[in-house]
């Protein structure tokens, strides 16, 4: 009999989709709230074992990859993987596994002093968008419209006590139509695709951006899988924007994605893919 488990934050409507679909399919599964764990490194918890996949949906990123690690180094299968999701976690990363494989990806420059981070947006070009190298939902990014605007926010930054806001990230801003890309790719396949549409620049759900179907094309399928491929593959959304002149650019990854607001459009039960992409993997581990 197959027991999995899911690791999580805080039981969110994705996690009960995920519930709903196992115990549909009659699965033994447990919850692990992250943030109540003890883990002793150096003497294997024996109760993973019990499991034959261990599924990471922590809100956390740093409790959710360390975990990670942990059940990797134990032995225990674990969805996605800690190297898939420490790259996915890190812009910077992301950006150089999609460059490494080929992936059209908007031009990114890095830089650490703020003055050359200023000559650095204007060899971009206004506007620029400046991102946190971590984060989620579309936080902390800024639209740099002009100098006096790069020298405020970067002055924001550098009084900033974290590490991660004196490293700038710089990327050119594209001029999409009003909506970004968000494709599920499942392995292999990329299952579905929703338009995030927002008059807001920032076009996550999270941030109010409406949810629309998205035709899975084969271009748009076959880059996705790509852009899955360069970070190791496994269950992730590729977050794609629409470029006039170049076309379709993969902007990030994400490696513990929401889906909520993506079912009713695409009419593809996610939840159930995932699941049965776990179980089939579990099921090849059993033959070998």
């Amino acid at each position: 009999m197959v027991r999995l488990a899911i690791l999580t934050s805080r039981v969110r409507v994705e996690e009960k989709l995920l519930i709903e679909a196992l115990k549909r399919r009659a699965i033994t599964f447990d919850i692990f709230d992250d943030g109540e764990l003890l883990l002793d490194l150096s003497h294997p918890d024996e109760r993973w074992h019990a499991y034959d996949a261990v599924l990471c949906r922590s809100m956390s990123q740093s409790r959710g990859l360390a975990v990670l690690h942990i059940l990797e180094h134990w032995g225990v299968r674990v969805y996605n993987s800690a190297t898939v999701t420490a790259t996915c976690n890190d812009k910077l990363l992301t950006t150089l596994a999609l460059l490494r494989s080929g992936i059209p990806t908007p031009r990114t420059l890095l830089a650490f002093d703020p003055q050359l981070t200023i000559h650095g947006i204007e060899m971009l070009g206004y506007p620029v968008v400046l991102k946190p190298v971590t984060g989620s939902w579309g936080r902390l990014l800024a639209r740099i419209n002009d100098r006096d605007a790069a020298e405020a926010v970067l002055e924001h930054q550098e009084t900033l006590g974290s590490s991660q806001h004196h490293v700038h990230y710089m990327q050119e801003h594209i001029a999409k139509p009003q909506r970004d890309i968000r494709a599920f790719v499942v392995g292999d396949r990329t299952i579905c695709a929703i338009y995030r549409t927002s008059e807001h620049w920032v076009t996550n759900t999270a941030r109010g951006a409406i949810a629309s179907n998205c035709p899975v094309t084969s271009e748009l399928a076959n880059l996705c899988v790509r852009a899955a491929q360069a970070v190791g593959g496994g269950i992730l959304a590729i977050d794609v924007l629409e470029d006039p002149q170049r076309g379709l650019l993969v902007n990030e990854i994400n490696a513990t994605m929401e889906f909520r607001n993506s079912i009713a459009p695409t009419g593809v039960d996610i939840a159930n893919e995932m699941l049965e992409y776990i179980l089939s993997g579990v099921r090849e581990e059993a033959v070998r």
